[in-house]
């Protein structure tokens, strides 16, 4: 009997032990995290396409359309505000085509005074001609002049937005959609415009074909409405490669967060005219820099092909 009491109480106090291990294990152990989770609805915030140094680029002899330069040309990415120089080839070519004149009136609608973005503050019934119009469009980069023009010479956005595709259609430009005449991101069951920096060098090319066409992208500083009366603007050039990159006298920037930042410049030099194509850089000065630096290798490998020409 004295047995099997003595061996209860050795099971008893190894029972006890155990408890009191365990429970000082299980202290000495943090609780796991639960996983967190974003709250039900919510979704991430949408990324931006913009690459260091750029998305695609490209450059060309703006004569013969001669590669001079590309890196990712076919890359698809969002032109944003450069998309305006499709506007502007469609409405000289109406001019030129005698359908349009640059002194003909374009009235203000109550949609294009309420364009946001990049703007010369326009009201509605409002009147100006096409020609003071394209200055807005090209130095000020302003939205509610797109949309004023669009509906004057496409008789409305949308029908103006086919005239851009169906342009540039016709130029090969294949890699290019158009949903917008200003370039603004694209709003609630919208589409971004989307093109690449091959398809904006052909653009450029043939809107160079235009004489009128520097008139208004070289032009770095200008008033628009008549100075001293209400609500006259002093218009800058958004392109500040004018005036420091010799010979340089256009194109157009475009800039908003998702697409980042964008530019199509082009420079003469000793008669030879080269573009440059930067599609959607990280920053301003990345893309500037860039620009510049393709624009000097472009002139570098023009006058290469030249010497050997003449060898």
């Amino acid at each position: 009997m004295l047995k099997r009491f003595s061996r209860f109480l050795l099971f008893a106090l190894a029972m006890c032990l155990a408890s009191i291990c365990s429970h000082s294990a299980s202290a000495s152990t943090p609780p796991a995290k639960k996983p967190v989770h974003a709250p039900e609805g919510t979704s991430a915030k949408p990324i931006g396409i913009s690459k260091d140094p750029y998305l695609g680029a490209i450059v060309v002899d703006a004569d013969t359309g001669r590669i001079l330069f590309q890196d990712q040309p076919d890359a698809k990415g969002y032109p944003a505000s450069v998309l305006k120089l499709m506007d502007l080839l469609i409405i000289l070519e109406k001019v030129e085509q005698g359908q349009l004149s640059l002194s003909n009136q374009v009235p203000v609608s109550a949609r294009a005074s309420k364009t946001g973005g990049s703007q010369v503050y326009l009201a509605e019934k409002e009147s100006f001609t096409v020609d003071e119009m394209l200055y807005a469009l090209m130095i000020k980069s302003a939205n509610d002049a797109a949309v004023a023009l669009a509906e004057t010479v496409g008789g409305s956005v949308e029908g103006f937005v086919d005239l851009m595709n169906r342009r540039a259609r016709e130029l090969g430009m294949n890699n290019s959609l158009f949903h917008s005449v200003h370039g603004l991101p694209p709003g609630a069951g919208q589409l971004p415009d989307e093109t690449t920096a091959r398809d904006l060098s052909i653009l450029c090319r043939e809107l160079l074909k235009h004489p009128d066409v520097l008139r208004y992208t070289s032009t770095r500083k200008r008033t628009f409405r008549p100075e001293g009366t209400k609500g006259a603007i002093v218009m800058e050039n958004h392109d500040h490669l004018l005036g420091s990159v010799a010979g340089c006298d256009g194109l157009k920037t475009g800039y908003y967060t998702r697409a980042g930042y964008s530019i199509a410049l082009t420079s003469v030099r000793n008669g030879q005219r080269v573009i440059a194509i930067v599609l959607d850089s990280a920053n301003r000065k990345l893309r500037d820099a860039k620009a510049t630096e393709l624009i000097n290798k472009g002139f570098i490998a023009l006058q290469s092909k030249n010497q050997h020409d003449n060898k």
